[in-house]
């Protein structure tokens, strides 16, 4: 008994070392690497999770950098009480003001209230552009998969396969054509605007924190020096346009799911919407 016992220890100890490895490969970490865990999803890949306390926040950014492509990843979100938290998926090409940046983002909330999942769009440091949503499923309960499609002509979110949100490429006004940008995830404190504008505060007696990633998945144009290469099969994204029957998802999304919509904010736009608001 003891050596079988020893030899399941091994072979989980393999398994952590594993998926550590295959996330050094793709990934560079973002915070405390302590607050960052690693191991096999049971079913051959690898699960990687991120820890939230009183001492950091914790994340990763991609490797590489992309010039479009599609990026997924399934995700099961803080647990329990997720108030001042804030979980994230999204692309950047850095913190400068004329940046470029894809978001989804998941602010926390008070037990037993739903999470919001907000989507941004920042075009040469041009954003607020947000479209938020309560989802149909409880985001901590289980894993699902969420995905940004970028390319030339729009940027589509999907929520386990269902569009609920494209962001269209206008000619005369800014969109992310030119900038490569890095994946990146994080859990972070964002107490002083995540929950109810802020009015609701992380509560530190509920942690560590805790969100959890499995089957991320890149396939995009790498970017290098002043090139990218596209990988083989990337016409499946690069020209993809909501069809009408993923536009009819999209718009049952905004009827039963949407609670802010910045092209109905008038406070925020006292002398008049973005240019694509009302367009087609």
């Amino acid at each position: 008994m003891a050596a079988r016992l020893s030899f399941l220890v091994v072979l989980a100890l393999l398994a952590v070392l594993t998926a550590k490895a295959d996330f050094d490969d793709q990934f560079e970490v973002i915070g405390d690497r302590d607050h960052i865990g690693y191991k096999d999803d049971g079913n051959g890949g690898q699960e990687f999770s991120l820890e939230l306390d009183q001492e950091s926040g914790s994340g990763f950014k991609s490797k590489n950098k992309y010039l479009f492509g599609e990026f997924s990843v399934r995700m099961k979100l803080v647990d329990g009480n997720s108030a001042g938290t804030v979980t994230s998926f999204y692309l950047t090409s850095g913190e400068s003001s004329t940046h470029d940046e894809i978001d989804i983002e998941f602010m926390g909330n008070s037990s037993g209230q739903p999470y919001v999942m907000n989507t941004n769009v920042w075009a040469s440091g041009d954003g607020k552009k947000e479209h938020q949503f309560y989802l149909w499923f409880d985001p901590s309960a289980d894993f699902h998969t969420y995905k940004i499609t970028w390319n030339p002509k729009n940027i589509i979110f999907e929520v386990d396969n269902v569009a609920v949100r494209t962001f269209k490429n206008y000619d005369d006004l800014p969109f992310p054509t030119s900038r490569p940008m890095e994946v990146h995830a994080t859990l972070w404190d964002g107490s002083y605007w995540a929950t109810q504008h802020g009015n609701v505060k992380i509560h530190w007696r509920h942690e560590p924190f805790v969100v959890s990633y499995r089957a991320y998945h890149a396939n995009g144009c790498v970017h290098s020096k002043n090139s990218s290469r596209c990988p083989d099969g990337s016409d499946a994204w690069m020209h993809r346009e909501l069809g009408d029957e993923e536009l009819d998802t999209v718009a049952w999304t905004e009827r039963n799911c949407l609670s802010y919509n910045y092209c109905a904010d008038g406070w925020r736009f006292p002398k008049g919407f973005p240019g694509e608001c009302g367009r087609k």
